[in-house]
């Protein structure tokens, strides 16, 4: 296939869709999928059949169209007419749509979701424009949508650097969490020697609530495939991985279809668009370790072995893969890739602030009437994301804190609710972009019961391989779950401070280094309600029982513990 085969492709699959006067997109993501998709879609074709409609009527199985909560979701796409939204679909909701609406032209009014909200057009969608408007399971879907022209024209109009200096001036940053420039990182790769190089695209998505990886992998894998091509002609590689998170069996599914799709039409593999470029991709399945989502312990459980990381440098693009040159990005970063090829890096830079250019990706979730998957513009504020996008709090619940992050990030409290959201300003609140993951708290969330949650997660999650984060993060959650049932002395409190210190600043890998975040912010925003567990013997939110243990200023664990024991506390103590 060349240039010429792929528009021709284009050009036909577009008239294909056009000869239908009626398309209707059924989600077929993870949530809606979780919450009866498939019976929805199989009801859609079953009605669509008997009134002998499939000449003139498409159901399309497509990725996620964002309001998860309300799934699962139909996008019916009448010609000459706006898209209409059905949420909550029903089996027998789906057959009433095709019957008063798509024969009689009369919407379903129950199930109708306005497209005009705010969940709607605050979002600014660059990676995931695709999501919830093609077949992810059909390359011709992706290709109709311009899908591999950018890699066409990297590869006929532009040499490796001239793209490897696309990206540096776009100014896209790295979305796994760290936010390292993009292109630069491109660029060191490029210039490393090496025998041979590699790509590798990080799925291994394991943060809490945190989904954006899955549902881009899931919704829109040849969108991934083509960063990763480009990726690879740009730093001189011709093997590529994509490690995808083993309870990912969807989006691995997805994936390795899309690959075998592309390299039977000439778009991976040897002399891709009659270029004298090859790059052929492998799926790899993560085992469900948390820390593999660590490049140097990714790399590893790559090449069979455990994974566990190691010290750094040298770093992946010196010494990576079978110690050979690495390029490594996140799913969502190589999202960005051909959008950037395609508009250009200005158009890019365009979007956000100064610093953190483009869109990011957020799985919204907690105490938030409508959870999803949402991108919005760098900027934004932590208010419009909560408020607008959102739809506030349910059920008169007074917003308390955000965690951005997951496991490595913080809580943001209330005061801070008009904080711009980019790498800089998260940073100074003590907080991380992350991966992604928002998760909106309210007043009847307890913030050491949350800190304790996310230390439970870390101290699961521990390779086990450094003593500061094998044995602190262990030490640290007691002292929470000891704070939390009412057994915590001030002591304790001053020692978890030291132990958060001493686990950030020793441990080998940024889980372990990263693993004090929600405890620290916590600390550092909620410390009232720390106090109140631990001198008042009471739990702010009511989420913590703590047990009868009489308020005292204990000198230390010692008289605390003999007390305890000798079975004379059963109320006041003289």
């Amino acid at each position: 296939m060349n240039r010429a085969d792929l528009e021709n492709m284009a050009q036909r699959e577009q008239e294909r869709q056009q000869g239908f006067r009626c398309r209707l997109l059924c989600c077929a993501s993870t949530p809606c999928l979780s919450s009866g998709g498939t019976a929805v879609a199989d009801a859609l074709q079953d009605e669509i059949a008997r009134r002998e409609l499939n000449a003139e009527v498409q159901v399309v199985s497509t990725g996620c169209m964002g309001p998860c909560s309300r799934g699962p979701v139909v996008t019916v796409q009448r010609q000459g007419e706006p898209d209409l939204l059905y949420e909550n679909v029903t089996p027998d909701a789906a057959r009433r749509i095709v019957q008063q609406h798509v024969q009689g032209g009369e919407p379903v009014q129950e199930h109708l979701l306005p497209l005009d909200i705010p969940f709607f057009t605050k979002q600014h969608k660059v990676v995931l424009s695709n999501s919830g408007l093609i077949d992810p399971e059909r390359l011709e879907d992706y290709v109709a949508r311009g899908g591999y022209s950018a890699l066409a024209f990297a590869l006929r109009e532009m040499t490796p650097e001239e793209v490897c200096a696309e990206i540096i001036r776009s100014g896209l940053r790295g979305r796994g969490g760290a936010g390292y420039p993009t292109g630069l990182k491109w660029d060191l790769v490029r210039k490393a020697p090496g025998a041979r190089k590699f790509v590798v695209a990080n799925g291994d998505e394991g943060d809490p609530g945190a989904y954006m990886d899955r549902t881009l992998m899931e919704s829109d894998p040849h969108r991934v495939l083509e960063g990763m091509a480009i990726a690879g002609y740009a730093v001189g590689a011709e093997q590529g991985y994509i490690y995808v998170r083993g309870e990912y069996p969807i989006a691995a599914k997805r994936l390795e279809r899309a690959i075998r799709a592309a390299e039977r039409r000439g778009l991976l593999g040897s002399r891709i668009l009659d270029s004298n470029f090859n790059f052929r991709i492998d799926v790899r399945i993560g085992a469900g370790a948390f820390v593999c989502g660590e490049e140097t312990a990714l790399m590893a459980s790559i090449m069979g072995r455990r994974g566990q990381p190691v010290p750094r440098p040298p770093y992946p693009a010196q010494r990576g893969l079978w110690g050979m040159p690495t390029l490594i990005n996140n799913v969502e970063t190589l999202g960005n890739v051909a959008p950037i090829i395609t508009h250009g890096a200005d158009w890019f830079a365009g979007i956000g602030t100064e610093k953190s250019k483009g869109t990011k990706i957020f799985a919204l979730a907690g105490k938030v009437a409508t959870t999803g998957l949402i991108e919005v513009p760098m900027g934004i504020t932590l208010r419009e994301i909560v408020f607008d996008i959102g739809g506030g709090i349910p059920d008169g619940g007074t917003f308390k804190a955000a965690q951005t992050g997951g496991p490595s990030g913080g809580c943001i409290p209330a005061q801070f609710l008009d904080t711009p959201v980019d790498y800089e300003s998260l940073r100074a609140l003590g907080s991380i972009m992350g991966s992604g993951g928002l998760i909106v708290m309210d007043d009847r969330s307890c913030m050491v019961d949350v800190a304790k949650f996310f230390m439970e997660f870390c101290m699961d999650e521990s390779c086990g391989k450094c003593v500061p984060c094998r044995v602190g993060t262990v030490e640290m959650y007691e002292l929470l779950r000891r704070i939390t049932d009412g057994s915590a002395t001030p002591a304790d409190l001053a020692t978890l401070e030291e132990l958060c210190v001493m686990v950030q600043e020793t441990s080998l890998c940024g889980l372990g280094q990263s693993a004090p975040n929600p405890v620290l912010s916590t600390l550092r925003y909620f410390r009232d309600e720390y106090e109140a567990h631990i001198r008042e013997r009471r739990c702010p939110a009511g989420v913590c029982s703590l047990d009868q243990v009489p308020v005292l200023e204990w000198p230390d664990r010692l008289h605390a513990q003999a007390l305890a024991g000798n079975g004379s506390i059963s109320g006041e103590v003289n």
